[in-house]
């Protein structure tokens, strides 16, 4: 795969005029050159100009595979394809994180295409017709627009996507004449297939293949169109294949996109962050796969599917699933839960880190990592948002156990030890760290509200109370510190460099060093062109962290610092080189556009911008951080609590915000300082 290294760059670059002298200077943001244009209907679009040659890759998921896309436009203005098939549910011996089958196809694999008797081909250097690509744009479709080189003849319409509810994949070809005169387009017939070993195929062997869908010869009138299609699918019956019905899976693909698009909808003055909330939402959602152990929202990136993680699932993406108002997302969060239920026992034993291979198997490899106050702050905040008791019920032995075992790992300073972090020994976190800590702190937080919804004994409650208590002035002892010249945190007991999970305590509800914290964030030495760097000095970054840190300081009440960083990160990460989704990390895994980070960028919006709190079932504080120059903003058909309602934000006056609650037929309206919270019940 390929490498980016224009995002790492740290150059210091034009400053943004309306922020105050003494702020701009500490400002470390390069100057955006977009690739790609924001359209009307939400898309975005590459207009293929003189900019190459360029490459880039893109994930689409489904129920039953994903599918990756490796593409690259050359300075011939051809545009070349490795698609990359991932099936999850068709694994292989021994079970292990990526036992699932994928397989790779290039241009080369295509079955051959003609216009008027003359070959189409991906290379200009060879014989017959070359396609050249004049536009890209995404939007959950990949779709391109070619025309042959030198010629007005043809107009070609390539799309890719992933089916909806099988392990299949699509390509269409869409020939539509446009001259004068008729044309005669054509297409191969072709069918390949491969079939796994059968001692190392786990059940049963797998057939894959590749094959095409509506080929043959056909005569194009002026003005009309045909389809050809290429399907990548598998199975274990060959010999039983369902017929393909490519536009039908289009249809399939879009209904299922509106599905996730409709509910939970951003509406500010600002185009772009409307747009990557909208994108985000497609990528955190459609990266379920139905398995034999139930839903299983899965990272993906070519290696993590049929799986689930305790910082990706149950820490990130789930408590964004209970507002997101999608029924498969709920599905796949409670079904997370449950599977990691399955492993408490009463020697408290740490879970697993993650469980894989369709809930076959699971992983230990980094030992504790925190995962227990990962869980824990995921599943108590995921059953206050949700607002249902009956499954309150269901998580609360979960989130009890888990909260215990951290209970049972604090040390004489008052800390939760562990043995990693989520990052798994790739830095440096000490025998206790920041981020754990923090986690712990808030799963207690909601933990005493939960336990109060479930009417559990009140010396419960006071319980969990009193140590988070305890425990907050437990961390300021403990990692308390300044470091570079800024009065924040060390990431554990002898850390004397800044690391990126400083935002961790802004994240979750701790401010007493908030200046210093924000400051050292977004200070030359963390920020760079891609976001927060993992530590100082270190080119490595992961987008998980910045995620975390925008949520933060929106909390914090830092509301113009956060919104310049905020814009800048989502107009890099919507039309710059890289699109249309926050990724993992860099160097590692190339970027990959792994989905749970996604749901995280959603909920700085709904945990930051418009500062939801789950209190309760039917409750929550909000505390909304309006910009300056925005008059008002909403979040619209918000699925949580029970309840779907709209919140509505704006400005009344210089220092008033008026806040409006639309539940049905039922309209609330509150007046606040700006900055100021408010209790919502619903």
């Amino acid at each position: 795969m390929r490498s980016y290294p224009h995002q790492i760059i740290l150059t210091i670059c034009v400053f943004f005029i309306q922020l105050p002298l003494t702020y701009a200077q500490q400002l470390n943001l390069p100057q955006q050159d977009d690739r790609w244009i924001l359209q009307s209907d939400g898309s975005i679009t590459w207009n293929i100009n003189s900019r190459l040659p360029h490459a880039d890759h893109i994930e689409m998921s489904g129920e039953k595979v994903s599918l990756w896309v490796d593409y690259s436009v050359d300075t011939s203005g051809i545009c070349h394809i490795s698609r990359s098939v991932v099936f999850p549910t068709f694994r292989m011996l021994p079970d292990d994180t990526r036992s699932h089958i994928a397989y790779t196809f290039d241009d080369n694999a295509l079955p051959r295409m003609y216009v008027n008797d003359e070959l189409l081909w991906p290379d200009i250097s060879k014989e017959g017709f070359a396609v050249q690509a004049k536009s890209i744009s995404q939007h959950g479709i990949m779709r391109i627009k070619e025309q042959i080189s030198g010629s007005k003849t043809v107009k070609i319409e390539h799309s890719l996507f992933p089916s909806t509810d099988k392990p299949l994949a699509i390509e269409t070809y869409k020939f539509t004449n446009v001259n004068a005169k008729p044309i005669t387009i054509s297409m191969e017939h072709l069918k390949r297939e491969v079939t796994t070993d059968t001692m190392s195929s786990k059940v049963a062997p797998h057939t894959v293949m590749m094959r095409s869908v509506n080929d043959g010869r056909r005569v194009l009138q002026p003005g009309q169109s045909y389809t050809f299609a290429v399907c990548y699918s598998a199975t274990d019956n060959p010999q039983s294949l369902q017929p393909v019905y490519p536009e039908l899976e289009e249809k399939a693909r879009e209904h299922r996109l509106t599905e996730i698009l409709s509910p939970l909808q951003l509406q500010t003055p600002d185009s772009i962050l409307n747009a990557m909330f909208a994108f985000a939402k497609i990528r955190a959602t459609e990266s379920i796969f139905k398995t034999k152990g139930g839903y299983m929202h899965g990272p993906g990136g070519l290696s993590y599917y049929a799986a689930i993680w305790a910082n990706d699932q149950a820490e990130y993406i789930n408590p964004y699933f209970a507002f997101s108002g999608d029924r498969i997302g709920n599905l796949s969060a409670m079904n997370a839960y449950r599977l990691f239920a399955g492993y408490m026992n009463t020697d408290y034993n740490p879970l697993p880190s993650s469980i894989v291979a369709e809930g076959d198997t699971v992983w230990k490899g980094a030992g504790d990592r925190g995962d227990q106050a990962m869980i824990a702050y995921g599943a108590s905040r995921y059953a206050l948002t949700y607002g249902n008791a009956d499954s309150a019920k269901v998580l609360w032995p979960l989130i009890s156990w888990c909260l215990e075992y951290s209970r049972r790992h604090i040390n004489a300073q008052g800390v939760v030890e562990s043995k990693s972090d989520e990052l798994e020994g790739r830095f440096p976190s000490g025998k206790a760290n920041l981020s754990t800590n923090c986690l712990y702190y808030d799963a207690l937080v909601s933990a005493a509200m939960l336990s109060r919804q479930l009417q559990l004994p009140k010396q419960q409650t006071d319980q969990y109370t009193g140590q988070s208590v305890r425990l907050k002035a437990n961390i300021e002892k403990y990692f308390g510190a300044d470091i570079a010249g800024f009065h924040t945190y060390k990431y554990y007991e002898t850390n004397n460099v800044l690391r990126a999970w400083i935002c961790m305590p802004l994240a979750m509800g701790i401010y007493e060093r908030s200046k210093g914290t924000i400051d050292a964030l977004f200070s030359p030495q963390l920020w760079t062109a891609d976001g927060l760097a993992t530590q100082a000095g270190k080119v490595t970054f992961w987008d998980r962290s910045t995620l975390y840190a925008l949520r933060g300081v929106l909390q914090a009440g830092a509301t113009e610092q956060a919104m310049t960083f905020l814009h800048y990160y989502s107009r890099r990460r919507l039309l710059g080189e890289h699109v249309p989704y926050a990724v993992e990390a860099f160097p590692e895994g190339n970027q990959r556009q792994l989905s749970a980070e996604s749901g995280l960028y959603c909920r700085i919006f709904i945990e930051g911008l418009f500062g939801i709190r789950p209190t309760g079932f039917k409750s929550f504080d909000c505390t909304p951080r309006l910009p300056n120059g925005w008059n008002e903003m909403a979040l619209n058909s918000i699925n949580a609590f029970g309840k779907v309602f709209d919140l509505k934000i704006i400005r009344e006056a210089k220092s008033r915000l008026q806040i409006n609650v639309k539940d049905g037929m039922v309209k609330k309206v509150y007046h606040i300082k700006e900055g100021q919270s408010v209790k919502i019940m619903l």
